[in-house]
């Protein structure tokens, strides 16, 4: 059997989307081109598509992001999104939550509810998916050091209303090595991090084997400035990293790889953007079979998650992100994307409003109804552009395995954990960031509307206003919570999650489960850790 033969059966095997499959003028598209012994997708080392069909059989996931002020105002943001056609929800955490600090800590003061919802307790998680089935959507939620924190109380409220854990599928982000290197959202230190992150994949594997424990994010490596090989590279690094953690603490690499997920900026360079998603399939593959000893094909099927890329949209002309946002969707599809989400164009302003989310879902609408690209496999695959570009993303990525697993001393995890300690991945990071602005500012990089084309239509917009009247609301229902809970239940779970954070061999997942049961807030459970993780202090050698 031949390639396309065997890609002959996959298809068979995997086709249910029913469709016309034919040009606008009628003429009919075959699912798949190229030579009969050449690469097929679904086929390792899956450059072309994990799937043998891939959009002929169905369509990626249309996931918008959503979440501004409290848990409420939020849940009619879910509920809009899903009657226009949206079939995942992911979810946007305010800056207090993403630092693991309740509303009502000083430090919280003028940020609630502002960049995404403001999540305490429970009783907030219960509010923001309140007539939702969570047993029937799938759900991402962006969020890193307090992650075991947000999955447990998201496990709760869907157990609250009758979804067994078994059941639930979605993604929660739970990528702490980016945070240290690009997004600094951290808490504790990169050491005890990663143990929380190997409890949490243990709890994942055990108890919710449709969810995916980490979604590792290249996504805010590239929106901090790096080059598009450097995102690449940098993102798989750190998925190699869990990987090894996982391994030593003791899972075998068929058990928990294929629930990792990875998520990748769409920017605007659109052919290179292709060939660097195709260029991610190929070698996450091959690294897991070859280093890592992988047999399950699952394990070696690279899953990601797209993003258009907001660091591109501008406040200048807005309207015309609208455009930038369409042609990194394209990208997107045609790179081979599991799901995508697509930015509004007035997010240079501030939050989406619904007119501007609606029109970002309608593009990826478009793109998927109306331009044929969905027809066919990897459409792109043998364009001498696209498969070269592929090929020196993956030069460019080798050589920075090499560097860290020379760093490691022949441990990319080691040599991941240097790279942080030593800042080696936020110097690469500015240093790309600032040859890019002085490209800019030179005008050897065009920026439309911005040092070029600028005479555009600059009047004002709508724009979404969070008030100050919003924290007043979440500091109430927060300490209404506190008022009604058990202190004493409160107290003794809090106490056995420091306990187990003293123990390596204990998980403690289940423990933040009880926790956030019984009403216990985000930072109090981050307070709780803290005793024996300590805090993290980022170095900074000028």
């Amino acid at each position: 059997m031949n390639n396309r033969e065997q890609w002959e059966a996959d298809f068979e095997a995997s086709r249910r989307r029913d469709g016309l499959f034919e040009t606008m003028s009628g003429v009919p598209v075959d699912a798949v081109y190229g030579p009969d012994d050449g690469e097929f997708p679904g086929q390792y080392p899956y450059t072309r598509g994990i799937h043998a069909s891939m959009y002929r059989s169905r369509l990626w996931t249309m996931r918008m992001f959503a979440g501004f002020g409290t848990a409420e105002d939020t849940n009619v943001r879910f509920k809009q999104i899903l009657a226009n056609g949206g079939d995942g929800l992911s979810t946007a955490f305010d800056l207090p939550t993403l630092m693991g600090r309740d509303s009502d800590d000083p430090f919280s003061l003028g940020e609630v509810g502002k960049a995404g919802v403001a999540v305490d307790t429970l009783a907030d998680m219960e509010d923001l998916y309140a007539d939702i089935d969570l047993g029937s959507v799938s759900t991402s939620m962006t969020i890193n050091s307090p992650a075991p924190m947000l999955l447990a109380m998201y496990v709760a409220v869907a157990e609250k209303a009758g979804a067994e854990r078994s059941a639930l599928r979605g993604t929660i982000q739970n990528d702490i090595l980016k945070e240290y290197q690009a997004q600094k959202e951290f808490i504790f230190p990169p050491r005890p991090s990663m143990r929380l992150i190997t409890d949490m994949v243990k709890f994942c594997s055990a108890e919710m084997p449709a969810w995916n424990p980490i979604s590792i994010s290249g996504y805010h490596i590239r929106e901090a400035g790096s080059t598009a090989a450097e995102e690449l590279a940098f993102t798989l690094a750190n998925g190699f990293a869990y990987v090894e953690a996982a391994l030593a603490a003791g899972q075998k690499i068929d058990e928990f790889a294929p629930r990792l997920s990875f998520f990748f900026n769409a920017h605007i360079d659109f052919f290179e953007e292709i060939g660097k998603l195709r260029a991610a399939r190929r070698i996450w593959a091959r690294w897991m079979k070859e280093r890592y000893g992988a047999e399950s094909e699952r394990s070696l099927k690279l899953r990601f998650h797209t993003q258009t890329a907001g660091v591109s949209l501008t406040a200048q002309q807005p309207e015309i992100n609208i455009a930038r946002v369409a042609i990194q969707a394209l990208a997107g599809a045609l790179g081979g994307t599991q799901s995508l989400h697509t930015d509004s164009y007035d997010e240079a302003l501030a939050l989406p409003t619904e007119k501007a989310a609606r029109i970002a879902l309608r593009t990826q609408q478009i793109v998927a109804h109306e331009t044929g690209v969905a027809d066919v496999a990897d459409p792109l695959g043998g364009s001498h552009f696209v498969e070269a570009m592929t090929d020196e993303m993956e030069r460019q990525a080798e050589e920075i395995f090499a560097e860290l697993d020379k760093k490691g001393d022949g441990s990319i995890l080691e040599g991941v954990y240097l790279g942080i300690e030593e800042g080696w991945f936020q110097g690469r990071i500015a240093d790309s960031a600032y040859a890019f602005e002085r490209k800019v500012n030179s005008g050897d990089r065009i920026v439309v509307g911005v040092n070029d084309f600028t005479d555009g239509h600059e009047g004002d917009h709508n724009i979404l206003y969070i008030g100050p009247e919003v924290e007043e609301r979440q500091l109430k229902r927060l300490q209404t919570i506190k008022h009604d809970r058990s202190d004493e239940a409160v107290a003794a779970s809090l106490a056995e999650i420091t306990a187990a954070a003293a123990d390596p061999t204990i998980n403690t997942m289940p423990l933040i489960v009880d926790a956030v049961q019984a009403y216990a807030t985000v930072g109090e459970i981050v307070g709780a850790l803290e005793v024996e993780f300590g805090r993290w202090e980022e170095s900074v050698s000028i």
